[in-house]
């Protein structure tokens, strides 16, 4: 082969990199065009949340979005953090049904726990250049609870959200801040709970009407078996959601996930995702590409964006 002949072929591999580059940001302008100043949730939890480079890689797409011009909101858990230093502290922790048992010397430190993870992730999205609050549930009376049972079984201050203050929210969106809410709130007597990572979000993206709520998990989505990776389901509506509870292939930690999927989107949220928060970029490429990569839940009367290969 000619020397010319080998540079011109580099020069291809080299132009086609950056060809590429081009239909990925193609591929991404409908979907910034139709969810333009649209409000998305996420829920940001699990090893996305302890390791620091999925971290940083997560701040930087919620960033993104918003500088792309969706207004985002961060909800963000912390119990992997909130078990370390309990065990620090010579306590053992405790779950019932999944949910923490949350004692008063719990609670005291569970509050420290999860202010420190939300001024951190503070931190990093203003180190990206976005201005970011971080907000309590109980500032502003943002989340109001009552005490929440778990089958009947007392586990402590652990609150169900009954009323989000959404207008908290909705002001700090339009002066241009990024909300990250710690979830943790206060009853009607003033008494702190802690809450369910998941159930603040899923309440606060029923209150603020948002367009996507996104969970942040250590799952890749929803399998119909799963056992068969190949079995991923990209994009589920509620009705197909609920025929596969029924017919018990939903179960563990999924089940409750799923219901609250269902409730958001029963409550006007137009689309829930469940992403696998370890795959690094994983709210871009959900959001931003025509497959995506984890699985999307719809109501019955939208229409599929995906259709098979």
């Amino acid at each position: 082969m000619k020397s010319e002949d080998r540079g011109y072929g580099i020069m291809n591999q080299s132009m086609q990199k950056y060809l590429d580059k081009a239909e990925v940001l193609i591929e991404a302008l409908p979907y910034i065009q139709r969810f333009n100043r649209k409000i998305i949730v996420v829920k940001y939890g699990g090893s996305a949340m302890v390791d620091d480079q999925l971290k940083e890689q997560v701040i930087q797409d919620v960033t993104l979005l918003k500088l792309v011009g969706f207004k985002p909101i961060i909800v963000h858990g912390g119990g992997k953090e909130i078990s370390k230093w309990v065990g620090k502290a010579g306590m053992e922790p405790k779950f019932v049904n999944g949910l923490r048992v949350t004692d008063e010397a719990t609670m005291e430190l569970v509050e420290m726990v999860l202010g420190k993870v939300n001024k951190g992730l503070v931190q990093l999205v203003e180190s990206l250049g976005v201005r970011a609050i971080g907000i309590s549930g109980k500032d502003g009376a943002l989340l109001k609870v009552e005490k929440k049972y778990a089958d009947g079984e007392d586990i402590g201050f652990v609150g169900e959200v009954k009323q989000v203050n959404a207008d908290i929210l909705f002001d700090l969106l339009e002066k241009d801040f990024l909300p990250i809410v710690c979830p943790v709130g206060m009853d009607e007597e003033f008494c702190t709970y802690n809450i369910n990572a998941d159930d603040a979000a899923c309440a606060i993206a029923r209150a603020v009407h948002a367009e996507k709520l996104a969970f942040l998990t250590d799952i890749e989505g929803v399998y119909k078996d799963p056992a068969d990776p190949s079995t991923l389901i990209s994009e589920l509506r509620v009705s197909e959601g609920k025929a596969l509870m029924e017919k018990g292939f939903i179960g563990g930690g999924m089940l409750p996930k799923l219901k609250n999927c269902m409730d958001a989107i029963e409550n006007g949220v137009s689309r829930v995702h469940i992403l696998d928060g370890r795959i690094p970029h994983c709210l871009l490429l959900e959001i931003f590409t025509n497959k995506g990569i984890g699985t999307a839940m719809l109501n019955d009367t939208e229409e599929k964006f995906y259709h098979g290969e």
